[in-house]
């Protein structure tokens, strides 16, 4: 059977050392409950030049100039290893300082919302010539103006701790387009769609054969009308030139993106589109989430880039890894919320459905969150601890005897590397990585695991989670029946049928 496959995968960051200050929720929330805490006198201290950003080794990973198994050789903390010499452009994308990614936002501006001063656009300028040039056509918006001239509801664009531009309002009385929404939605739009050159670099299609465009981010735009109505998906679509796509966005917490892979497979499985881009920008909200843990224990702020990615599925090519849409695994209404009601659910349910056993499984990829970030936070080390989950089950099962768990995460599992952005690191790190283990590499099968916190949103206290498995492909494409038309096929049938009825009546 004719599968849809991942035919390529983008992947970014965005260093934003002035947001976490500025637009980070953690710091946000301290200024107003906290105006003269020490937490907010000493985080300026704490932050990482955009150097030390990009010789962090767990980034290096993320746009895979290291591999997650030459991560593993590397003693935690990672973030105390001075040795890596990063570079900002790797195998799935690149990581954007700061200055470029304003000017970037200037240029997703559609309704002339971003203000520039004339110092900074002529310094910018470029770079973001030189590093963007699919974006020429664009180039004409990036013009400066004078900042001291201020609206009502503004907020600031710092970098280098100068203020350099603002973000406008969008309406008078709309909280759903103040200035600090509009802010937030830019940042999910630029950063979307650097994921989405990034992804159309590497997999070298021409933009105009996209079809369909799915965005799954964590924020929403819309107006007082229709909060969450979008479109972040066809916006991005026409920033980077997919002139014949359209696109709709799908929300589901930090599940989203496996939602969407699904959803987008769906779609070319069933031969509604031939390409679509799976694609998602980042969140600022979540810059410096855990920085008071961080900085309490003489940490760097580890939260301080906006994440990104784009995957592209495809139509099957007999040759990139295929999307087993007949294996999807998803944690119903009722399935409860316990750790073993869970990855039941989303991991054996799923492969129940081939027969096939949890080790039949070559690599899981589940929450791929840092755990640099989340052990000093107190949250432990989430990958491997649904990595542990998941081998329990196994053992249950009686797929591995107790004594092989160890060796069973060590063998299945892969370190976490994805800044803790919510949806960023859902599963979603490894398709990069998953193309060249399935096509060149050794490995035959794989899992995707995205799971949500649904009672965030405070209107249900439901847990998710979606799987679907993925298989190195066997080249066998439904050739017989390649170019035929289904009035031909039908013929065929007919005419087989009238034969078989002819040789029984001789019978």
């Amino acid at each position: 059977m004719n599968y849809p496959v991942f035919k390529g995968a983008g992947y970014i960051l965005v260093h934003t050392p002035d947001m976490i200050i500025k637009n980070g929720s953690t710091c946000a929330v301290e200024r107003i409950t906290s105006p003269d805490s020490e937490f907010l006198k000493e985080v300026a201290d704490h932050i990482r030049s955009y150097e030390e950003v990009v010789n962090y080794l767990p980034n290096q990973v993320y746009i895979g100039n290291k591999t997650p198994e030459e991560l593993k050789e590397y003693p935690m903390p990672w973030y105390e290893i001075r040795a890596i010499r990063g570079d900002r452009y790797g195998k799935f994308g690149q990581i954007v300082p700061q200055d470029e990614f304003l000017a970037l936002m200037k240029l997703c501006d559609a309704f002339d919302l971003v203000k520039l001063s004339e110092e900074f656009v002529a310094n910018v300028r470029p770079k973001i010539e030189n590093n963007f040039k699919e974006l020429a056509s664009l180039f004409n918006k990036l013009e400066g103006s004078d900042i001291s001239d201020k609206e009502e509801d503004f907020e600031d664009l710092i970098h280098g701790g100068k203020v350099v531009g603002y973000v406008k309002k969008a309406h008078d009385v709309d909280v759903n387009l103040n200035a600090h929404v509009i802010f937030e939605n830019l940042v999910v739009k630029a950063s979307g769609v650097i994921s989405a050159l990034e992804l159309l670099r590497n997999s070298k299609i021409d933009p105009t054969e996209i079809d369909y465009v799915v965005e799954c981010s964590e924020e929403a735009c819309g107006d007082i009308n229709q909060r969450g109505g979008g479109n972040f998906a066809k916006a991005i679509a026409e920033v980077v030139g997919l002139t014949n796509a359209t696109g709709s966005d799908l929300r589901g917490f930090c599940a989203g993106p496996t939602h969407a892979l699904i959803n987008a497979s769906a779609l070319v499985k069933a031969g509604v589109y031939k390409n679509v881009m799976v694609v998602a920008g980042g969140a600022s909200a979540k810059l410096g989430m855990n920085a008071k843990d961080h900085v309490k224990k003489g940490l760097p702020v580890l939260e301080d880039v906006v994440g990104g990615f784009a995957v592209l599925i495809s139509e099957n090519d007999g040759i990139n890894p295929m999307i087993r849409t007949d294996m999807v695994g998803k944690h119903n209404v009722g399935t409860g919320s316990s750790p073993q009601a869970v990855m039941g659910a989303l991991v054996a349910n799923s492969l129940e459905k081939a027969n096939l056993k949890i080790t039949d499984v070559d690599i899981f990829s589940v929450e791929m969150q840092n755990p640099d970030i989340t052990k000093a936070a107190g949250a432990g080390n989430v990958p491997e601890a649904n990595y542990k989950m998941i081998g329990a089950l196994a053992a249950m099962r009686g797929d591995i005897d107790k004594k092989q768990l160890k060796s069973f995460i060590e063998e299945k599992g892969l370190p976490g590397w994805a800044p803790t952005q919510g949806h960023i690191p859902s599963g979603i790190p490894y398709v990069g990585f998953l193309i060249d283990d399935l096509t060149k590499g050794n490995k035959n099968r794989a899992m995707i695991v995205g799971k949500g916190s649904l009672f965030l949103g405070r209107m249900t206290n439901l847990f998710d989670g979606v799987s679907v498995v993925v298989e190195r492909n066997a080249g066998s494409l439904e050739k017989e029946t390649e170019g035929i038309s289904k009035e031909e096929i039908r013929k065929i049938i007919a005419e087989s049928m009238r034969k078989i009825s002819q040789d029984m009546l001789e019978e």
